[in-house]
């Protein structure tokens, strides 16, 4: 009887080891969560693009030493911002300008609704629509500050007018430096609320998330095209530099060495 009993309750033990196995198996192939694309590669290039021509040019802005660093990453970005209009004119829907205007026309229906708010519960159902109407704002504020910016720093660097230009294009730069550290702040913010990295998809293009893709088409290549001008721009740019001559540089030579004599 034992000897009966014995290959049944092995069986039975295996038999028993054979779903956990399997149910491991099984576990260890469950997908990742898929993702989806809402941005394509040309508005993330003209985006960091412009980010990076802003943010040089601001530091480059005091001294004579990068005054050409800065007057180049001033044109950069002027004409980062024209692409960027008309890429929001005739590109893709979801790059488009008008997605920017719906959201723009939703504020005096928010205003409203804010003014109307009397408990925590009303001011939570207004708070959603308001990020998004904030971001919106911030995004439209930073390409209509690049104008005045760019056509008061030509004037500048033209010698149209005296201090009093100088001193209007620090203002429209201290003031579009301003709204970008809003636009920062209020991503952060929303990361930290929404518990989810609100700057991400404007690096990889995609969140994570089951449904169709936002941006049907990348634009690999358009976006190649775009960071390939602006670096055919600047190559241009610093082989057009005013060098030294070489007649003061030799007379800078002998004034230094006349005076160690």
């Amino acid at each position: 009887m034992t000897s009966d009993t014995l290959p049944t309750a092995s069986t039975s033990s295996a038999a028993a080891a054979a779903p956990s196995s399997a149910q491991t198996q099984t576990q260890s192939q469950v997908p990742r969560p898929a993702t989806r694309r809402v941005v394509d590669a040309t508005t993330r290039m003209l985006h960091w693009l412009m980010a990076l021509s802003f943010t040089v040019a601001y530091i480059t802005a005091d001294g004579e030493r990068w005054r050409l660093v800065h007057v180049t990453l001033g044109y950069t970005l002027a004409g980062l911002v024209v692409a960027r209009l008309l890429w929001g004119l005739f590109g893709p829907r979801q790059a488009r300008l008008s997605v920017l205007w719906r959201k723009l026309q939703g504020a005096p229906a928010w205003l409203k609704s804010l003014a109307a708010v009397r408990s925590p519960s009303a001011l939570q159902a207004t708070w959603r629509p308001g990020q998004n109407l904030l971001m919106a704002l911030a995004v439209a504020l930073i390409l209509a500050l690049v104008v005045p910016l760019t056509l008061s720093g030509y004037a500048v660097w033209d010698e149209w007018g005296g201090e009093w230009l100088e001193e209007v294009h620090e203002f429209f730069g201290n003031t579009l430096l301003f709204v970008v550290l809003a636009h920062i702040g209020l991503i952060a913010l929303l990361s930290v609320l929404r518990r989810k990295n609100q700057a991400l998809p404007m690096l990889t293009g995609r969140v994570q998330g089951p449904g169709p893709d936002l941006a049907k088409s990348n634009h690999g290549w358009l976006a190649a095209a775009v960071l390939a001008c602006v670096l055919a721009f600047w190559a241009w740019q610093w082989n057009q530099a005013p060098q030294l001559p070489a007649a003061n540089a030799t007379l800078g030579s002998e004034n230094h060495r006349d005076h160690d004599d």
